[in-house]
């Protein structure tokens, strides 16, 4: 990914030029004539506000001007961003179970290994069908061959866009609906449409239909999953009567 101009996405070779330590000037986009990426002279609030609105021209300074390749250590903020990605997942499946009644300190061992299940289908096979859906969908929308490059900088761009799950920490400081889960999933899927279009620079119905169809698999394998776990464990409960009145010989 090299630097591109914020207004009108057209690659540039700097953002700005420093004379002395504080003194810089902000270069210009051949292209538009605009400034090429004026965020840098701008509170890291006012980036965080415009991301929040689905600002493209955030995401382009986001996804192009700061994470670039050749300026920082890359696979070591991928590997970083995946763990936390998949952390904040745990506890929203966490939570979810919490508002179903399913979480009590009273709760049996059997109980707690279910529940331990569903998370690690949920966060594991379930973002799994997740990416592959969505790259599957980025050939077929985008009719584009996916290098290892590539597909470093696609999976990046999921994980960094659904920075709105870190809303999920105000869960356990305040009491709040269930259903703030799905407005906070609703808000991940608009926030990857985004950055997806930023980054591919590709239309919109095809972004949003990319990025749905992988959210729409996702859920439906973790149904599945978590409804063949759920007969399971009838099973083995309505077997357990059976198998306490077997007396040893």
């Amino acid at each position: 990914m090299g630097y591109r101009c914020i207004q009108c996405g057209f690659s540039v070779k700097a953002l700005y030029v420093q004379y002395s330590p504080g003194n810089i000037r902000l270069m210009k986009c051949e292209n538009c004539r605009a400034v090429a990426d004026e965020y840098i002279e701008c509170e890291i609030m006012i980036l965080v506000i415009d991301l929040i609105l689905h600002k493209p021209k955030a995401y382009r300074h986001l996804l192009h001007n700061v994470i670039n390749q050749e300026t920082m250590k890359f696979h070591g903020l991928l590997w970083k961003s995946a763990v936390i990605f998949l952390l904040f997942d745990a506890y929203r499946c966490l939570i979810s179970e919490s508002s179903k009644g399913k979480l009590s300190s009273s709760m049996s061992f059997s109980s707690l290994v279910s529940i331990s299940q569903k998370v690690v289908m949920d966060v594991f096979f379930g973002n799994f069908m997740f990416l592959l859906t969505f790259f599957f969908m980025v050939k077929i929308f985008f009719h584009v061959s996916i290098s290892a490059s590539r597909w470093n900088d696609l999976l990046l761009v999921l994980l960094i866009s659904g920075y709105f799950k870190i809303f999920l920490i105000a869960m356990m400081v305040w009491e709040f609906p269930s259903s703030l889960i799905f407005i906070i999933e609703l808000f991940c899927l608009s926030s990857n449409i985004v950055a997806l279009k930023v980054m591919t620079e590709s239309t919109m119905i095809q972004c949003v239909w990319t990025c749905f169809s992988a959210y729409a698999i996702k859920f439906l394998v973790t149904q599945i999953l978590e409804l063949i776990l759920l007969g399971q464990l009838k099973q083995s409960w309505s077997q357990m009567p059976y198998l306490l009145s077997l007396k040893p010989t």
